[in-house]
């Protein structure tokens, strides 16, 4: 039970944090969400992540860091003008 504790808060902010990652090495917010679904892919492959409950953990993980990505670029491209 503490190990699917530990998987669910680690799915709440490990994907997130990786498209942000990914778009800070990168410079695209795109290519950083294709990156961490890549990789979120490869764990669910090897069986990491086993129940739906962190598969929508994951999925709105996702969708928050990838939605931060896009305004941090945003907010870069008016910095820049």
């Amino acid at each position: 039970m503490e190990s699917m504790f530990i998987k669910i808060i680690l799915a709440f902010f490990l994907p997130g944090l990786l498209v942000i990652l990914f778009t800070r090495i990168t410079f695209s917010h795109y290519v950083a969400l294709i990156l961490t679904v890549a990789l979120i892919t490869a764990s669910v492959y090897a069986g990491y992540t086993h129940t739906w409950r962190l598969y929508i953990v994951d999925a709105l993980s996702l969708t928050i860091g990838f939605w931060y990505a896009t305004k941090m670029m945003q907010r870069g491209k008016t910095e820049e003008q």
